[in-house]
């Protein structure tokens, strides 16, 4: 369905920055398009399909890491912060995609990754000399116990001791993820200096903002206490064992990222900055990391990349965690990003994935606070199955087969289906094009008035048409076992939302006095019921 909507007047968010209530499409440039056919994505292939982003009418694009790196986290472990990797390009690559990505109306925000860097990093390089250089405490450095073991008990995300012995300084360092990833020593003010350095950098090429990475794991508690063992439950890594206490979220966190809010404030209030953190207690700290307009400008939720079900109770919930309270930060969501299996292989059956892709995107298009678009999410790309022997993912080879792990996540972008490789290249793509997303390829799509692309730009052009959808308040939230109804609302202007989040159908009535501006999957007000998998978007008549 594809009804007439009266776009509002702008005037009451006439002083509202961009980025509230935006949609920002992630892209992971490894995987978008390869230029100079080697298998591996590149910024000249990011430019080159710019077109097609802008085509979907997002406020802004998120690049996944591109500076210099061994690759050993494909970008997460870099090297060097103010430089692009070869694999990518160069820097006059990036300022070709930031100024083309700009003339087409589009904002971008880059990852920066402050909790640690490569220990090729020339910084690192120093600091494990000895005990007396200049930069001898910008990493987390510590005696081993008596008996030889680690400082601590403290385990690594992708598995294992969470500290790595160097015979050079005759210390153990901390990593929290792999070992080839040491942890900053974000403590010390120059190390804080230093980072700040690197945002500046990228700030006066023109960047509109960043995506921090692991915020809560900027900081350990110097105590190097042990960690308590965690509840019973499902666990594939020894990380999953321990509350997660003296290794990450230090209360100090908190004054480092003032420091950044404002740097980025004396760039202008139309940077952006916004925080990945996650673990057991990630909405209490995400409302720490975003609090009173202090510190970062939002934070995004784990709550439904890790959902194994979507449910109008986690929605719900959702919204409750984020309801608007004086202080309280302003939330981003994702369904799917480069970590996280993709949204519609985890919430429906193969047979009912083209429509639950549907009516999670105009869930998506509906919540309050920015959203996120994964690259493929606009195509209903389900995840990929990659066989064991073209696994690259350092995690997935880890816990194999016990995750989806993030490879099949991280798949060739198609599109041309009937071209090798789906176009994104001319060789063998670092991780294998699935047949099956040949069938959803961009170009097959285009061609189809009523694919997923298509309803993307619809729903995308909902939220910018209607104010309440992309800044209001929520409220009237009714959350059934397969029903969920809520409004949004901003001024006078009130927008009522229903989404069968089953695949059976399940009784509804439109309220009096809505009509009907966007449905999809026969929701329709003339019935009843609705249908499996049904969504729509009314607004008061």
């Amino acid at each position: 369905m594809n009804l007439q909507v009266t776009p509002q007047s702008t005037s009451a968010t006439a002083s509202t920055p961009w980025w509230k209530g935006a949609v920002i499409y992630q892209i992971y440039p490894r995987s978008f398009a390869d230029s100079n056919a080697d298998g591996i994505g590149d910024l000249p292939g990011v430019l080159a399909h710019l077109d097609h982003v802008a085509s979907l009418g997002v406020d802004g694009v998120w690049l996944s890491p591109f500076f210099r790196s061994p690759m050993k986290d494909f970008g997460y472990d870099i090297s060097d912060y103010r430089d692009v990797d070869p694999i990518f390009g160069t820097l006059d690559d990036f300022d070709r995609v930031l100024a083309r990505a700009h003339a087409l109306g589009m904002k971008v925000i880059i990852d920066q990754v402050y909790s640690h860097t490569s220990d090729a990093h020339d910084w690192f390089r120093e600091s494990r000399k000895d005990r007396t250089n200049a930069k001898a405490d910008w990493y987390v450095w510590a005696d081993a116990k008596p008996d030889g073991s680690p400082p601590s008990n403290w385990q690594s995300v992708f598995g294992g001791p969470a500290w790595t012995w160097d015979a050079n300084r005759g210390q153990y360092y901390l990593h929290n993820f792999l070992p080839s990833q040491p942890d900053l020593n974000l403590h010390n003010k120059a190390v804080q200096d230093a980072v700040l350095d690197t945002a500046k950098f990228w700030l006066d090429r023109g960047v509109d903002g960043f995506r921090l990475d692991a915020v809560n794991f900027s900081m350990h508690h110097p105590c190097l206490t042990d960690n308590p063992p965690a509840p019973p439950g499902r666990r594939t890594r020894s990380f999953d064992f321990q509350l997660h206490l003296h290794n990450q979220s230090h209360p100090d966190i908190a004054a480092y990222l003032e420091r950044i809010r404002a740097l980025m404030d004396a760039y202008g209030a139309d940077r952006f900055t916004v925080a990945e953190v996650g673990g057991d207690n990630a909405d209490v700290e995400m409302k720490q990391y975003t609090a009173d307009d202090r510190r970062l400008h939002s934070a995004y939720s784990f709550a439904f990349l890790y959902a194994e079900a979507l449910s109008p109770k986690l929605v719900a919930e959702g919204f409750e965690t984020w309801s608007g309270r004086h202080g309280e930060g302003w939330p981003s969501w994702a369904f799917s990003n480069h970590d996280a299996p993709r949204a519609v292989t985890r919430w429906a059956a193969p047979e009912h994935r083209e429509a639950a892709a549907r009516m999670t995107l105009m869930l998506l298009m509906c919540l309050r606070g920015n959203v996120f678009l994964y690259y493929g999410d606009e195509l209903g790309l389900p995840q990929a199955e990659v066989p064991f022997e073209r696994l690259q993912d350092p995690e997935a080879l880890v816990n194999w087969p016990l995750t989806l792990g993030r490879d099949g996540a991280r798949t060739p972008m198609p599109w041309t289906s009937a071209v090798t490789f789906g176009a994104f290249s001319t060789h063998e793509p670092w991780l294998p094009m699935p047949p099956a997303h040949l069938a959803l390829a961009v170009d097959v799509q285009e061609a189809s008035p009523t694919s997923v692309l298509h309803t993307t730009r619809r729903l995308v052009a909902l939220r910018k048409a209607l104010p309440a959808l992309r800044t209001g308040e929520v409220r009237n939230v009714t959350a059934g076992e397969h029903l969920l109804t809520f409004e949004r609302s901003v001024g006078a202007e009130r927008v009522f939302c229903a989404f069968n989040i089953s695949a059976d159908a399940a009784p509804f009535q439109l309220p009096e006095g809505f009509r009907i501006v966007e449905a999809v999957n026969g929701a329709s007000a003339d019935s009843r019921r609705l249908p499996a998998y049904a969504g729509l978007v009314a607004v008061r008549s």
